[in-house]
This record gives structure tokens, C-alpha cells and sequence, in this order.
């Protein structure tokens, strides 16, 4: 099911199919959630948000409301079951669905990721395309309502304005002239717009209107507002009458001021992306534009060679950008499908393992993880006959990332890491010597052997001097933190406080490289939460951690340790399957442990099961980073709990 509230609200259901909610008050007691993001809206201030004078029976009004959207919106519930979706959260009720099934969240998500990664202009268009009018159109009359109203239309206007922006960067943007004309017309006080349209009007080749656009801004801030332009506006105004270099189409990698072509491009992106940090969202950038222009050219096999070039070793079963990985492989898989299965099979090899290595697990849904997997053992095959080493490791980096398909393969994954030190160290490819040895790690983490975990920290530590991977020491800094919070268990170990603190020194080394978005977020919480239970102390529940991804997960055990035990049997039955990454044993974990103390045999039964072909590993130490203890600890549990011991 999904809910739109950017126009008039509505809930539709997975086939397209319109809901039907109710009358005017039961959409808006939806809309109400919808607008708390997920968070808790106590019954009192619904009430108050509901009625300017609340009528005598407004909270029984307010109960069979709910009751009725909750039949609505969740048909197939047996009855005396908790509801998932609209529940009773404390004194109020919250909304549980995931961010991207409303349209209001993929507008702002999709806002976000935009101004942080220029790529995800595909994912911005999508969102202001979602908008059907004024949000919360049919919800009149309410304080609550305008005051979401005033505040998404500016967040609309920015997002038009910063496609703009994005597109005029890149090079383009001439044909936004009419469009922009008409936003500057509509709203005449954003200074931004007017820059914008002029830069449009002088990439369409009219100065002289660019000028005029400027000059008119200018005298109607002045004459209507008593305001000077801005400095933007000034030195727009400046670029273009002396004809400035920065008006002009921006190049992505210039030598010798001669324009890089597609396949140039992709090389010296992928040389910068094994800087990690800054380097290597903007190398990615870089990566994908290339892919595009390649496209654009109608040469298959270029293209082919240009996404297959940037073999960066990828280490993490998370992506950092979900939207630009899904656009490499859509150029991917069209490119293959233009190769044909009798073309050259060096190329069809590194799309492949393109394909492999972009799908990363934590992201699929059941019916992509098929592909990707399938799209793995053809690479690793083809690699293998053809004899390329290069390739191999490449295709054997897109099978490692495939290898999360269910928990307990650190062994498995062992021997991938093992096999690609080999081949690394044989042929003199030290960048996936690094990402084979990080690879190591985490395996022996995972298995709880710290010792050669240690000694392949070491040996990624001294490849990373020679490569300029800034990441390693970084990474290498979290596993140490998640020896000291193993050993802080041990009689004579370090204290808690001291393994708290290595976390925390490993989150900030973390946050100063830029961090992975794909990675950094909820991981400090996490961990601070594996050492806590090391210790059998409750879940922390300061209110500033941020549980990121992992939230579903935690919140049980965050709630039991503020005593609010009906709440966290509701988010433990909302808690859907862990993804499939490097966290899901840890994930598993947590919801056996939340089952075995509020008693729950069926969620316990759940996790049981998915944890007996891990009972022989670490939970969380697949990720190389933190530790939540023995997964047999937990399976125990949960096994107790489902037996009803």
C-alpha cells in the first residue's frame, strides 16, 4: 500500500487500487500521521488538530476514526491481532510504514540525497512529478494543515530550483527558459530564480536577455523592496558581461585543456575513487555521466567498456547512493541486452560483474536478488575462461557482495577474500589486495577468530600506504574498537566506559573522512547498544542517537528499557525481516533477544530459525566493526522462548 498526501489524500493499494478511507475527518487523522513522519502524535493534540472546539465525546470520535482507517488500510488483519500500520503508540497513535510507500517522504528523501549528490537528479524529477496540487489539498481549515502546507511548498520551490541548478551544471539547461520564466513570474522575490533564468537565457545563447533578466530583477528589489541584489546575482551579472569561463558547460576532467572523452573520464574516476572520501562520491559522479554520454554516442561497445572500466573494490552490502547504483546497472543490463549473448565475452564479463557489484544486497527485493546473483556466477565463469586476473577479481567482488543472501556464510566468504589476496598479490592489483584482506577481516570477525582478524587489519593497514586508501585505517579503527568491547567482558579486560570511548573516537575518524552514507548511519547506536547487552545492561535510550536504518530493529529493546512494554511488543511485531547485509545476523539478534524477554514465541520461533546455520558466529562481526556477542547466546534464547521454557 501507499499514501499521497502531495494533492488531495489518498491510499492506494500495492495493484493501484484506491482505498476508501472515510469521510473528510478519517483522511485527515491519516494525513495527521502522515505529517508526524512516523513519530507519535499523543491522543490530546490529535483532537486539537482535529476541532477548533473539540465537541464533548471528541476522544471516542478519535478511537472510531482510527478503528475505521485501521480496517481500511489493513483489510486481511485476523481479528484480536495488533495492527502494523496505524498503532497505539503510549498516550497516541503513530503511523508505521516504510519512507517510500508515502509521497511526501520520497519528496523530501529524494530533496536530500539531491543536495548532497548531484546524480540524484533522476530521483528529484520522480518526486516533484508526484506532486498533484497543494499537499494536504482537501484538508481545509486546519492550523496543522496550512502550517505542512506553507512549509513543503518551499521545499517544492527549492527542489525546482535546485533541479535547475543540477541541470545547468551539467552542461545543459537552455531549454528551462520558458519554465523558469514562468517560476520568476509566479514568485518574483527568490533571487535564486532570476539567477537561474539568466544563466538559462545566456546557455541558449541570448546575453543580451540574460543581461536584461539580471538588470530587471534588480530594479524591481530596489524600487518594490528598497534591496540590492545580492552577490550572486552581482557577480552573474559580472561572469557574463566579461564572458567568464565558469558560464560555460562545466568539463569533468580537463588535461591540457583538451576535453576528456567518456572512456579517459571513467579511468581517472576510478583512479580517484580509491581515495575514498570526497574523491570518491565525486569520482562516482564522474563515473555515471560518463556512462551516460557514452549511451548518448549509440556505441555499444564503448559503452560497454566505459561501465565496465570502473572496477573500484566495494566492500559494503549497503549502497551509499540507492539511485545512482540502480542507474549503472539499468545502463548495464541495457547494454548487455544491445551486446547480445554472442558478444565479446571480456565485456559481457564486466557488465556483469558490474551488475553484481551495484546490486548490493540490502537493497533488493525478492525478485532482483535472482538477477543479481545469476549475474555473479556468469561473470566469475567467464572470468575464469577467459584467464584474466583483473577480472576475476572484479567478479569475485560481485559474488563476495552477493554472498549475504542468508546469514552464516562468513566461511564462505572467507574463502572468497583468501582467493582474491591470491590473485591480488600474484598480479600486483593492490587495491583489491586491500579490499581481499578487509574482506578476511570481517570473515574472521565473524568467526570470532580476532587474532587473524588483527593480522589482516595489519597487512589492509601497510597495502593502504602504498594505494591511498584513506578508508582503511578508518575501518581498521572500528574493528579495534570491537576488540576492546569484546575483551571488556573478560576479567582484567578494559572497562566499558573504554570501549565506549573507541567507539566513539572510531565514529568521529569516521565522520571526518565525509563518512559512507551507505554505512556511517545508526552504526555509533548500534554499537553502543552490542556493548550494553555484552554487558546485560538495557538498550540506551538517550533520545539523540541516531538508530538510523536500524531503528525497526532496536526500538523493542529501547522501549523495554524505558518500561513501556505493550509498546515494544507492537514494534516487535512490526519489525519486518532483517535486510540482507552485513548486519543481519546482528539484526536477527536483537529481535530474538527482544522476543525472549517480552515473551513472544512466534517472533522467537522466526529468529531461531534464521540464526541456527549462524550459531557458530559473531553477532555483527561480519560487519568488522561491532560486536553484540555470541550469535548461540541469542539462538538459545529464542529457542527457550519458542519452546516455551
Amino acid at each position: 500500500m501507499r499514501i499521497d498526501v502531495l494533492g488531495a489524500v489518498r491510499a492506494l493499494r500495492d495493484d493501484g487500487t484506491p482505498v476508501d478511507l472515510g469521510g473528510p475527518r478519517h483522511r485527515e487523522v491519516l494525513a495527521r500521521l502522515v505529517a508526524a513522519g512516523g513519530r507519535m502524535v499523543p491522543t490530546g493534540t490529535l483532537v486539537d488538530d482535529l476541532w477548533a472546539e473539540p465537541p464533548v465525546r471528541a476522544v471516542g470520535a478519535l478511537r472510531t476514526f482510527v478503528a475505521a482507517l485501521r480496517r481500511a488500510i489493513e483489510p486481511g488483519r485476523p481479528p484480536r491481532t495488533p495492527p502494523r500500520v496505524l498503532v497505539t503508540e503510549g498516550p497516541g497513535y503513530a503511523l508505521r510504514l516504510p519512507r517510500d510507500t508515502v509521497d511526501v517522504h520520497r519528496f523530501e528523501d529524494a530533496l536530500a540525497r539531491a543536495r548532497r549528490a548531484p546524480d540524484a537528479l533522476t530521483g528529484l524529477d520522480a518526486a516533484l512529478a508526484a506532486w498533484r496540487g497543494p499537499a494536504y489539498a482537501d484538508v481545509t481549515g486546519s492550523v496543522w494543515a496550512q502550517r505542512e502546507r506553507t512549509r513543503l511548498e518551499e521545499l517544492r520551490l527549492e527542489g525546482l530550483e535546485l533541479r535547475a541548478r543540477l541541470v545547468l551544471d551539467s552542461g545543459s539547461g537552455a531549454e528551462l527558459v520558458a519554465e523558469l520564466g514562468a517560476h520568476v513570474t509566479e514568485h518574483p522575490w527568490r533571487e535564486p530564480a532570476w539567477g537561474l533564468l539568466a544563466r538559462a537565457l545566456h546557455r541558449a545563447g541570448r546575453q543580451a536577455d540574460a543581461l536584461a533578466t539580471l538588470r530587471r530583477a534588480r530594479t524591481m528589489l530596489v524600487e518594490q523592496l528598497g534591496l540590492e541584489p545580492g552577490a550572486d546575482l552581482r557577480r552573474l551579472e559580472t561572469d557574463i558581461l566579461r564572458g567568464a569561463t565558469t558560464l560555460q558547460p562545466p568539463r569533468t576532467v580537463w588535461t591540457a585543456g583538451v576535453r576528456l572523452g567518456p572512456r579517459t573520464t571513467v579511468q581517472v574516476a576510478r583512479t580517484l575513487a580509491l581515495a575514498g572520501g570526497d574523491a570518491l562520491v565525486h569520482s562516482r559522479r564522474d563515473r555515471l555521466a560518463a556512462v551516460r554520454t557514452a549511451e548518448r554516442t549509440g556505441d555499444t561497445v564503448l559503452t560497454a567498456r566505459v561501465i565496465g572500466a570502473y572496477d573500484v573494490p566495494a566492500l559494503w552490502s549497503r549502497a551509499d547512493d540507492p539511485d545512482q547504483s540502480r542507474a549503472v546497472v539499468a545502463a548495464a543490463e541495457r547494454t548487455l541486452t544491445a551486446l547480445g549473448t554472442d558478444g565479446p565475452a571480456e565485456l559481457r564479463a564486466r557488465l556483469l560483474a558490474t551488475v553484481a557489484v551495484e546490486s548490493r544486497s540490502a537493497g533488493l527485493s525478492a525478485s532482483e536478488r535472482g538477477p543479481a546473483g545469476q549475474a555473479a556466477r556468469e561473470a566469475e565463469a567467464l572470468a575464469r575462461g577467459l584467464g584474466d586476473p583483473a577480472l576475476l577479481v572484479f567478479a569475485l567482488n560481485g559474488v563476495f557482495l552477493q554472498t549475504f543472501a542468508r546469514p552464516g556464510l562468513a566461511a564462505a566468504r572467507d574463502v572468497i577474500g583468501g582467493e582474491i589476496v591470491d590473485l591480488a598479490t600474484r598480479h600486483k592489483l593492490p587495491g583489491f589486495a586491500v579490499l581481499g584482506r578487509l574482506i578476511r577481516l570481517q570473515s574472521a570477525s565473524a568467526l570470532g577468530d580476532l587474532d587473524a582478524a588483527a593480522a589482516h587489519a595489519e597487512a589492509a593497514e601497510r597495502l593502504a600506504l602504498s594505494t591511498e586508501a584513506s578508508l582503511v585505517p578508518v575501518l581498521t579503527g572500528w574493528f579495534r574498537a570491537r576488540v576492546t568491547a569484546a575483551r571488556s567482558t573478560a576479567r582484567g579486560g578494559p572497562a566499558a566506559a573504554t570501549a565506549a570511548a573507541h567507539y566513539r573516537a572510531a565514529e568521529d575518524a569516521l565522520a571526518r573522512t565525509g563518512g559512507m552514507p551507505g554505512l556511517h548511519r545508526g552504526l555509533f547506536a548500534l554499537a553502543l547498544l552490542g556493548l550494553r547487552l555484552l554487558h546485560g545492561r538495557p538498550a540506551p535510550t538517550d533520545p539523540a542517537l541516531d538508530w538510523g536504518p536500524y531503528r525497526p530493529w532496536t526500538d523493542p529493546l529501547v522501549l523495554l528499557a524505558r518500561n513501556r512494554a505493550e509498546e515494544a511488543r507492537t514494534a516487535l511485531a512490526m519489525a519486518p525481516e532483517p535486510p540482507l547485509d552485513h548486519m543481519q545476523e546482528a539484526l536477527w539478534c536483537l529481535t530474538a533477544h527482544a522476543a525472549a524477554r517480552l515473551g513472544e514465541r512466534p517472533a522467537a520461533a522466526r529468529a531461531a530459525t534464521a540464526l541456527r546455520v549462524a550459531g557458530t558466529e559473531d553477532a555483527g562481526g561480519a560487519s568488522g566493526m561491532l560486536t553484540l556477542g555470541p550469535v548461540a547466546r541469542y539462538l538459545a534464547e529464542a529457542e527457550a522462548c519458542a519452546a516455551g521454557r
